[in-house]
């Protein structure tokens, strides 16, 4: 219980704030960067001042010193200095109105809000507790407000209702209140009394808590819970051993949702499909897949998000159920029509919408109302680790769901305009699809890497993959590895240093070319962090074209495994342009294959010795990214864009046979699969996985996400995908759909399967393909048919100390026919063990005699000495 003096402590902590009108103001286009320092856009009034609850501050012209570093982005705006104030003053500016406009005979002429989380990071930020703390089982619950004018704690439990003054801490801006026992396993929310700049008013938001636990169904309130509480840990979880794991290039990654796993595999409990229980049944189709991609070598599970996300129905009465649209035209319409009408009431979506980052999301547990997904998720863990494979989580701490006053918003409910990047003119930038986090910001920083921890100490997580990791900076980064990194098992429960972390480094956005600070993209974490960024040179080489190609631009821009040159299809030609692209992207293949890496010398097409730095990447230098493997994510499908399946559908010849389109499929695969640095496979590409051509299925349901663990089906021909992204290809992915000969059945999925869990198995064989530094790389793996007068078609790739006698010699075959190639070495070889009992007769049928390599169409083989 709140004692009578520490309640009137509190009172005095709130401030009341004058319910001044503001005039319309120009967005927020000042910047008040620390307690003395408020910078304007160049060509501002010439009497600048500060109004704040009715009191006028006049700023004089001054300098800030180390804009460049700190803002680059505002290195050219002009500074003004604010008179020397005490703290307490600051703080009652802070809480309230506050704005700059012009004084003398200009007044009014101009006024503009001020962008403030520079001063509140100068003035508050700190590593004091938040969230609920629990001391002797009674538990204090903290929330960081500085510029609130006043936070009440409402509590709910046993149908009562109790509001809680909360004391504020000047030095930090926290506000806390101490509660009882009493309150174990209570909901609560903030009653936040705040300055809304975007509403130019006082509001009163009730909102939950940013560092919330455990969460009522559809997260409309937060929960005290103790995450240690014997309730809420599986049998043995203390004690839970992790998965053997030497060093990060021995990583095999399958990245996979959540919900697919399991929704149409009827051999897991009704209950439990589509739900992180699925994961837990052992005697499942689905379970059995990844039980036999363990067997070959994989060691990680990449689950897409599945934190508290905001566009999920978690009450299953309300949540609508999947349709089946079985019978209807491989081109119909009707499907993406019908399931449109249930977007954002059924119980399908990507999850890249957080609400409450450190919370399992509950609709995929089989009890959403409380606590009990806690539990259920780490049965999902352990049931994974026990069986060798660690888990990854997918983390979206670049943006959230919403900002300002809207429903689900939460941190800018509780300090308004610091948590989100703003624009220059005030704005939230929305350049990641929604609402920009800054993580540039300490406290934001700070939130992002306190969530970090608890997923890796109360969870067991096991590595963590950033979506849009360019929008953090590298500094952000590099503070997440060192705080993972770490824990250790005597003091945290887990081992750090076997945490890996990579990420999307991509560069766009109001961030771009590190506008604001140095970001974490492929360039900048190529620079001897350790942190894996995803591959996009090899992608490219191998599937053809970009990523945004529309229409026919599909279809033109093969790639190395489905024809490009060798094999082109109704709308290429085997012309002079398609050699040279070939031999342009046989340079990336070469160049994903040594892992990317920067300094990685070799001969290029022009027969000259070319670093990786200084390949081009569509016309741009620069595809060498890497310093070490461990920093190159390679792949040929995600989650994002077509699957490969569909890729390759665009691109093949229209008349391709199943077997040709196995074949393209797995070679693609292989290239990843053998490549230095660390493979990521899409959940169903070992499958011939199609989402009938959807380019962007994260809200497409469960009838175009389909993942079939039987074998029947992949996905191919079930109608039109959905009209809100696919429209403007619909002519063409019309034609292709309705195409009979576009299509293969259950004995070309399985041999696909098994074709691919071979090459992870040459994988896992053979430490050369591991290899586990830049300098290593460079030693051992060497190219053949290189320059100008090398055979299209062939890549050779060798591995070993010895390069007149090395120990693997391996030949991607890129036509479609059978190829042969003449390699003089001083040693014999033999088709690997692992092929030697390849499911595939073409294969166990490759040779290499008397210095001639023999290798079927469309794959790659492996040669060891004997």
């Amino acid at each position: 219980m709140i004692r009578p003096l520490a309640f009137a402590a509190m009172l005095l902590s709130s401030v009341s704030v004058a319910a001044a009108e503001t005039p319309a103001l120009d967005g927020a286009k000042a910047h008040w960067i620390d307690k003395r320092t408020v910078l304007l856009p160049p060509g501002g009034p010439s009497v600048p001042v500060l109004e704040a609850g009715g009191e006028t501050i006049e700023l004089k012209e001054g300098k800030a010193k180390g804009l460049a570093d700190r803002y680059p982005h505002l290195q050219e705006y002009d500074a003004y200095k604010l008179p020397r104030m005490s703290r307490t003053r600051l703080s009652e500016l802070l809480r309230g109105p506050i704005y700059v406009t012009t004084g003398g005979p200009e007044a009014q002429a101009f006024a503009t809000g001020l962008q403030i989380p520079g001063v509140l990071d100068e003035l508050y930020a700190n590593e004091k507790p938040l969230g609920v703390q629990l001391k002797d089982g009674v538990p204090t619950l903290s929330v960081w407000a500085p510029t609130a004018a006043n936070v009440s704690l409402r509590l709910f439990a046993d149908g009562n209702e109790q509001k809680v003054e909360m004391r504020r801490d000047h030095r930090t801006g926290i506000w806390s209140a101490e509660g009882d026992e009493d309150w174990m396993g209570a909901a609560y929310l903030y009653e936040v009394d705040v300055f809304a700049p975007a509403e130019g008013r006082m509001v009163t938001n009730l909102v939950t808590d940013p560092y919330s636990l455990a969460l009522t169904t559809d997260s409309e309130r937060s929960l005290i819970v103790d995450l240690s509480d014997e309730a809420l840990t599986p049998q043995g979880w203390d004690d839970l051993d992790k998965p053997a794991l030497e060093a990060p290039e021995d990583i095999v990654i399958y990245e996979l949702h959540v919900r697919d796993f399991s929704i149409s595999d009827e051999t897991v409990d009704e209950k439990a499909r589509g739900k992180f229980a699925a994961f837990t049944e052992e005697d499942s189709l689905g379970m059995g897949h990844l039980l036999k991609l363990e067997e070959a070598g994989l060691t990680h599970i990449h689950l897409l998000p599945s934190f508290d996300c905001a566009t999920i129905p978690e009450d299953m009465s309300v949540q609508v159920a999947s349709e089946s649209f079985a019978g209807l035209p491989p081109a119909s319409e009707e499907p993406q029509a019908r399931s449109g009408e249930t977007r954002g009431s059924d119980g399908f979506n990507w999850c890249y919408d957080p609400y409450h980052y450190t919370v399992p999301e509950g609709s995929y547990a089989v009890d959403t109302d409380g606590p009990a997904r806690t539990l259920e998720f780490r049965e999902m863990v352990q049931s994974l680790n026990e069986r060798g494979l660690r888990v990854v989580m997918d983390v979206v701490y670049n943006h959230t769901t919403s900002s300002g006053q809207a429903e689900k918003s939460v941190l800018d409910k509780i300090v308004p305009g610091y948590y989100h990047r703003l624009e220059l003119d005030g704005s939230v930038s929305t350049s990641t699809c929604c609402a920009n986090t800054a993580t540039e910001h300490a406290m934001m920083e700070r939130l992002m890497i306190d969530s970090l921890l608890t997923w890796a100490r109360a969870y067991k997580v096991d590595g963590f993959r950033f979506d849009l990791m360019g929008h953090h900076s590298r500094e952000n980064m590099m503070a997440v590895k060192d705080a993972l990194q770490s824990l250790t098992v005597e003091n945290d429960g887990v081992d750090g240093s076997k945490i890996y972390i990579y990420g999307e480094g991509w560069n766009f956005g109001e961030v771009a070319n590190n506008q604001r600070f140095i970001q974490a993209t492929q360039a900048e974490m190529g620079k001897t962090s350790g942190i894996g960024s995803f591959n996009d040179r090899l992608r490219d080489a191998v599937r053809g074209g970009r990523p945004f190609d529309v229409g026919v631009q599909h279809v033109e821009n093969q790639g190395l495994a489905n024809g490009l040159y060798t094999d082109p299809n109704e709308l290429r030609a085997a012309d002079e342009r398609a050699r040279d692209e070939w031999l342009a992207y046989a340079d990336l293949a070469r160049l994903g294959l040594a892992g990317q890496l920067t300094d990685y010398q070799f001969e290029g097409a022009d027969g000259e010795m070319v670093r990786g730095a200084d390949v081009l990447y569509f016309g741009d230098p620069g595809a060498g990214y890497a310093s070490d493997p461990q920093e190159a994510i390679n792949y040929a499908a995600a989650h994002d864009n077509e699957t490969l399946y569909d890729i390759n559908a665009y691109k093949l010849p229209r008349d391709a046979s199943a077997e040709t389109r196995v074949r393209s499929q797995v070679l693609a695969s292989s290239f990843v699969l053998l490549a230095q640095g660390i493979p990521l496979i899409h959940a169903g590409q070992d499958m011939l996985r199609s989402k009938s051509l959807d380019r962007n299925s994260y809200d497409s349901g469960d009838w175009f996400n389909i993942l079939d663990f039987s074998y029947q089906t992949n996905g191919w021909g079930r109608g039109l995908p959905p009209r809100h992204e696919n429209e403007a290809n619909w002519e063409e992915q019309a034609d292709f759909l309705g195409d009979e000969r576009i299509s293969v059945d259950g004995d070309d999925i399985e041999l696909t399967a098994a074709l691919t869990r071979e090459y992870i198995a040459l994988r896992k064989a053979e430490p050369l393909f591991r290899l586990r530094s830049a300098d290593d790389v460079q030693a051992k793996v060497r190219f053949h048919n290189t320059g100008e007068e090398q055979e299209i078609g062939l890549i050779v790739m060798s591995l070993g100390e010895d390069e007149a006698a090395p120990e693997l010699v391996v030949l991607f075959n890129t036509k479609a026919e059978e190829a042969e190639f003449s390699l003089e070495l001083d040693s014999d070889y033999q088709l690997h063990p692992v092929q030697q009992g390849s499911e595939s007769a073409s294969i166990r049928a490759a040779s290499f005699d008397a210095g001639t390599i023999s290798a079927p169409g469309l794959t790659a083989v492996v040669f060891k000495r004997q």
